[in-house]
């Protein structure tokens, strides 16, 4: 087996974390790639250095080192690669990177030793119609969102061309069932079993009593009609990075894509196990 590791350059530990998840593999009998930054400074004449498109290209698995937003930077390169991920947590919560520093030994070795699961997640396309197309993915959300706080944003909600919903508030966040521990849960919106397929569509901060999330199905394409008369800048985020600023009396067009991005997993229930433990505080 031949494991890619991508720490995350941004934390302190990630580095000598990544270090000692390739000793760990190297052990156990897999190959470990690194990128050749880290060749003058950490170089060991048993790992295999090569650049970010040749070790997509080369490796059986992706091991990242950071957090959630580690892998959610990198998920687009291996949903394209076909390419699975482990995510070693330094972040607070961890959601999708699953293995603690302190279960290293444990889960790479059975890694190596090919005794793990693939769980798959499903992702977003969003495609913003007008002058300027433009289409992106998102393994959590799409969020639509005002940019100042002095006015409201007024929006309608469409699924299959059919009108579900007209809102004022500060914006709308659309999540996949991955998504919807995340920007989507502190907005209100229901947790999802990442086993089901489907659309979270969440109102932020809406102007009215009573805004409840809509969980549509999976063949369902989600229309966000921004209005025309809106006064305040409207921006539309994917994963919380690629901000990009939206026209007034816009649409977005939301579906699931048909790829899947495959999660590593040791245990089925590592999203319960999850929210019990870091949602729950226990």
């Amino acid at each position: 087996m031949k494991v890619y590791i991508v720490p995350n350059t941004t934390k302190p530990r990630a580095v000598p974390v990544a270090l000692q998840a390739a000793d760990i593999l190297r052990h156990s009998g897999a190959e470990v790639i690194l990128d050749p930054v880290f060749q003058l400074s950490h170089k060991k004449q048993s790992i295999h250095y090569l650049p970010s498109e040749q070790a997509f290209s080369a490796c059986d698995v992706v091991i990242t080192v950071g957090g959630d937003g580690t892998i959610l930077h990198i998920a687009k390169e291996c949903l394209y690669a076909n390419k699975p991920i482990l995510g070693i947590n330094l972040g607070r919560t961890g959601f999708l990177a699953t293995c603690e520093v302190e279960e290293m030994p444990q889960k790479l070795s059975a890694l190596a030793e090919g005794r793990y699961e693939l769980d798959r997640r499903t992702l977003l396309k969003a495609y913003l119609e007008g002058e300027e197309p433009m289409t992106r993915t998102a393994l959590n959300d799409v969020v639509i969102y005002k940019g100042s706080r002095l006015q409201t944003i007024d929006f309608k909600v469409y699924c299959d061309d059919i009108l579900v919903n007209r809102c004022a508030g500060d914006g709308v966040i659309l999540a996949t069932p991955t998504g919807s521990t995340a920007y989507s849960l502190s907005a209100g919106g229901p947790i999802l079993d990442t086993h089901i397929q489907g659309i979270v569509v969440t109102m932020i901060c809406a102007h009215s009593l009573h805004q409840p999330s809509m969980v549509f199905a999976a063949d369902r394409k989600i229309r966000i009609e921004v209005d025309g008369r809106n006064r305040n800048e409207v921006f539309l985020s994917t994963d919380g990075t690629t901000e990009h600023q939206l026209q007034n009396k816009c649409n977005i067009q939301v579906e699931l894509l048909k790829e899947c991005l495959h999660l590593i997993t040791f245990n089925p229930a590592d999203q319960f196990d999850a929210i019990d433990k870091k949602l729950r505080g226990r």
